[in-house]
């Protein structure tokens, strides 16, 4: 890459556009290799004594561990650290916060990568299936950090435009109104108002509500503290803050986590579209007709 960065200077476009793809190709290529060896049942890689596919564990459990693992993250997050990033977005001054919403992002992408890496899809529809049943234990575990990772995995565009049963579409479309970004996130805001601690609730619209009230109200007026201001903070933070207080009652199963594998084996956004339209091309036909018009 640094080769990249010296032929740009020198004005070497071409070459540098070359040597770039060429780099990001085998990467792309050592991921695809990795996740796909992860893929593979354990017994296949020597290991017999525990399960290898999603399949092999109850949907409970996994959102119990899913749980487990956000909320051994949560609980770390100083309520410093959330109110800084609203003003600096600094990753080095909120370390916790930033581990937190990495674990979030490599979730969701896992989700996506597990599901389209299957060749057959009565495979893939198995499986988004599966998520949806693990995202309705979820709801029940007041884990609305990991049902929105998975949520927003199976409404991404390499999933969605894939071609699924009309059940299945008809399902996800009943979980997509918790996340309805209209009236202000209002489903959403209903059910957390609900819900009895311990909650994990999604840090994304903490974050956003911070963002707003810190760049549409001034700090000062008058040269006085804006009281008000401070008060919208502190609404917005000692919420988090009390379902920090009442802590999960969950006991780790090494097996599934060993599974996860810290959600590290994802592919990108770039590989996940090249399969996507593997699975399904766009329609060549109609491109044809659109450059014989303009001929």
């Amino acid at each position: 890459m640094d080769l990249v960065f010296t032929l740009v200077c020198n004005g070497e476009l071409s070459l540098a556009r070359v040597l770039r793809k060429n780099i990001l190709d085998k990467v792309e290529q050592k991921k695809l290799l990795r996740y796909t060896n992860s893929l593979k049942p354990l017994a296949a890689r020597g290991v017999s004594a525990r399960p290898g596919t999603l399949h092999d564990f109850r949907s409970h459990e996994i959102a119990d561990q899913l749980t487990l693992l956000d909320a051994e993250l949560f609980y770390k997050i100083e309520i410093p650290e959330v109110l800084l990033w609203a003003k600096e977005q600094n990753e080095e001054k909120s370390p916790n916060l930033t581990q937190f919403t990495e674990h979030f992002n490599n979730m969701s992408y896992w989700v996506r990568s597990l599901i389209i890496q299957q060749e057959k899809a009565q495979d893939r529809e198995k499986l988004l299936l599966k998520f949806i049943k693990i995202m309705k234990h979820l709801r029940k575990l007041n884990n609305f950090n990991s049902y929105l990772a998975i949520l927003s995995a199976l409404d991404s565009a390499p999933i969605r435009r894939l071609e699924w049963q009309k059940q299945t579409s008809e399902g996800l479309e009943e979980y997509c109104t918790l996340i309805d970004s209209s009236s202000s996130f209002r489903a959403y805001r209903a059910a957390l108002a609900e819900v009895e601690p311990p909650c994990i609730p999604y840090l994304g619209l903490i974050l956003q509500d911070l963002t707003f009230v810190h760049l549409g109200n001034p700090d000062l007026i008058d040269g006085k503290v804006n009281f008000s201001k401070r008060w919208q903070q502190f609404n917005i933070l000692d919420s988090m803050r009390r379902f920090q207080q009442v802590h999960y009652d969950l006991k780790r199963n090494e097996d599934i986590v060993s599974f996860f594998n810290d959600f590290s084996d994802h592919l990108a956004e770039e590989a996940l579209w090249e399969l996507s339209l593997k699975i399904k091309p766009r329609n060549i036909v109609r491109r044809k007709t659109d450059r014989e018009e303009k001929t």
